[in-house]
């Protein structure tokens, strides 16, 4: 355990005037995270630590998969819709009419509008967690599905199908990678909010000599929370909470300690 590590909680309990959020800036006004600004005057930065970039042609050819041997797609995201008919395009795919969509969320499903008249297709969708979209999938147990993913992925869809015996392809179309933030200054920040493995990932990519020092980590869910202690840093900030099921509830509770 390092020196920063070792530091009680109180003794780094010190005011924040600084703050980064590792997402892009809220499009509405409203945040609540405007609301912290406000009541605590701080500066709250907005800046992605990853991106997504998707894979090419010519590197999905090499995974060998015959997208129109299968009858039914899984999405669990919106980046996963747009770069399996990229591939398509590219690849010049025509997907058939009878093809099956399995969607993780309404959202999602409504999302395939962008590339098909969804009212003339087999779309399943379950209202936001994998559990319920198992559920969907199991009466469909005959399919071949096709999961477009990217290189980083949770593992229970991948593992549920294993499981299940069903015919299941996992198809790399995208990738996360780390940002280039080589112009921020990084050691300037009093919090920095991490909402995902990857996250912290491309802090430790960006600037490898990272110190954390006094600055305060946020993680909002418990594998972000592990990829932080992981790397040997200190975790101060941990959402969602019982009484704080977001990052700014999380935070808005942190400061009300630090800063008053």
């Amino acid at each position: 355990m390092n020196e920063t590590s070792m530091q009680s909680t109180e003794a780094r309990l010190t005011k924040v005037n600084r703050m980064l959020v590792t997402q892009s800036r809220p499009a509405d006004e409203k945040s609540p995270y405007f609301d912290l600004v406000s009541k605590y005057n701080l500066q709250i930065d907005f800046r992605p630590f990853i991106q997504i970039e998707g894979v090419s042609f010519k590197d999905f050819r090499r995974q060998k998969i015959n997208i129109l041997a299968h009858t039914a797609i899984i999405f669990t995201s919106r980046n996963a819709i747009d770069h399996f008919f990229r591939i398509c395009q590219e690849g010049r795919i025509e997907v058939p009419a009878d093809m099956k969509y399995f969607c993780i969320s309404e959202q999602t499903a409504n999302y395939l509008q962008k590339y098909i008249v969804i009212r003339k297709r087999k779309i399943f969708n379950g209202t936001k967690t994998a559990t319920e979209l198992f559920d969907l999938i199991k009466k469909h147990k005959n399919e071949k599905f096709l999961f477009p993913c990217s290189n980083i992925r949770r593992n229970d869809i991948p593992e549920f199908m294993d499981t299940s015996s069903l015919h299941f392809t996992e198809a790399v179309m995208y990738e996360t990678v780390p940002t280039d933030l080589s112009d921020l200054d990084i050691k300037s920040y009093d919090i920095i909010a991490f909402f995902s493995p990857s996250g912290v990932s491309s802090l430790l990519s960006n600037f490898p000599d990272f110190n954390q020092n006094g600055t305060r980590m946020a993680a909002f869910g418990p594998t972000t929370a592990k990829a932080i202690t992981d790397a040997g840093l200190t975790l101060d900030i941990e959402a969602p909470l019982p009484n704080a099921p977001s990052m700014t509830g999380a935070l808005d509770l942190y400061l009300k300690k630090a800063n008053n």
